[in-house]
């Protein structure tokens, strides 16, 4: 710090979520940056497991101030209901705030969303149906509704009832589904506004105001390097900038506020939905996995590919987020395989490459090469400092430090925020 970057080197579902927390008993402001309600980040206290959707889980202890930043899209509902809980579950909001700049998710978001994928079929891309997608694409077209609009009562009613005469006639017309009344929309959201209003501020003033006090900031990154909009799995990615770079769109900071960025990867890979992976296991050894690690999304539920780590895709996460150190979580999960494998490189067209092809199609024709290592059998859960580790555990993260060309500081052995090694 004083500006740190935590991202996800993978397809999402690193547990970032348990390393923000960790990081954030060091930080005077943590400010997510991306993404909604598409996102999950789990964290573990004690018997306590917190899931967060939209508030930065910094809101968790009690000297950090939390801000929900520009480049995030808000379902109210979501908010709302996410507010609540935290404070039924004794969490203080004092310190959260929302940008007035985040752009609103609709009724009408998350129809078109479900509906297009259903329309697709086979052929979906297997995103979560919470109208992420709609909502940045009506951003993006500038007929979006943002939070400063959603609180002012007429300037909602106004900008709401003048989509509704497109977004109706999609629906009605394209999709053959019925639209959606205005005064019910009004009627419903208006309770939503006022539940968010309080919090509601010109953060990137804020978030400026605290640089130059010399305040330690923590930019929490949603999904994972390879579901960026323009730098992931293209057309199987999210619809937002998901590389540390997203930090400077997503808050109004410039890049030489980022003195260091933390990319989170799993032991192995995983990844949700459709699309190119190269490394997926789909025998037994993937199953041990995904059960063992609770493979299964934080906000849908859904089982996740698993499959052996991917240090190509690594060394590409590197490279454009600028990464300074790596985070390797969920390092207990492989206890038991033997051997466990690590993609160093792939063979594409005959020829051995380390670098990812520029064309993802082209990269689903490429196979994984891989090292073999021997594993360990003995529970690392309650390990605390990386040299008690057993010999062949820490040859593994040596081994992926080595590959990856960036150190390795912390290792995750268990949800919780104590299960965590610093090299």
């Amino acid at each position: 710090m004083p500006a740190t970057v935590v991202i996800g080197a993978q397809w999402g579902d690193e547990a970032k979520g348990k390393i923000v927390d960790y990081l954030a008993e060091d930080a005077d402001l943590v400010i997510r940056y991306n993404g909604g309600n598409n996102a999950g980040h789990t964290v573990v206290l004690g018997s306590q497991v917190y899931k967060f959707h939209l508030v930065p889980c910094g809101i968790l202890h009690p000297h950090a101030t939390c801000i929900i930043a520009d480049g995030e899209v808000i379902d109210p509902g979501v908010l709302a209901n996410e507010l609540d809980d935290l404070e039924r579950r004794g969490i203080s909001l004092d310190r959260l705030k929302v940008s007035m700049n985040c752009h609103i998710i609709l009724p009408y978001h998350v129809a078109i969303d479900r509906l297009e994928e259903e329309r697709k079929g086979r052929k979906a891309l297997g995103t979560t149906v919470r109208g992420i997608g709609p909502a940045y694409a009506d951003k993006a077209s500038r007929t979006g509704i943002r939070v400063a609009d959603f609180i002012d009562p007429k300037r909602f009613h106004d900008r709401l009832a003048e989509n509704l005469k497109v977004k109706n006639a999609i629906l009605n017309k394209i999709y053959g589904a019925e639209g959606f009344p205005l005064d019910a929309i009004l009627a419903e959201y208006a309770t939503y506004a006022d539940r968010i209003r309080p919090f509601v501020d010109n953060t990137t003033y804020l978030i400026h105001d605290a640089l130059k006090a010399g305040k330690k900031l923590l930019f929490e990154g949603a999904q994972g390097t390879m579901l960026d909009i323009d730098h992931g799995t293209y057309p199987f990615v999210t619809s937002s900038h998901v590389v540390a770079g997203g930090a400077c769109l997503g808050t109004g900071i410039g890049p030489r506020d980022v003195d260091r960025v933390v990319a989170v990867a799993k032991a192995y890979t995983t990844r949700v939905g459709a699309g190119v992976f190269p490394t997926e296991l789909s025998d037994a050894t993937g199953d041990y996995i995904r059960e063992r690690g609770q493979e299964y999304g934080t906000t849908t539920g859904r089982p996740r590919r698993c499959g052996w780590h991917d240090t190509v895709l690594l060394r590409y996460s590197a490279m454009v987020n600028s990464v300074t150190e790596l985070a390797i979580t969920l390092l207990d999960v492989l206890t038991g395989i033997d051997p466990i494998k690590v993609c160093r490189a792939y063979r594409c067209d005959g020829a051995e490459t380390d670098r990812l092809p520029g064309d993802w199609e082209a990269t689903s024709q490429c196979e994984p090469v891989y090292d073999e290592l021997p594993g360990w059998t003995e529970d690392i859960s309650g390990v605390t400092r990386f040299d008690d580790l057993p010999s062949n555990a820490k040859r593994y993260i040596r081994h992926i430090e080595k590959l990856a060309g960036i150190p390795v500081r912390f290792v995750s052995v268990g949800p919780s925020r104590e299960q965590t090694i610093v090299i």
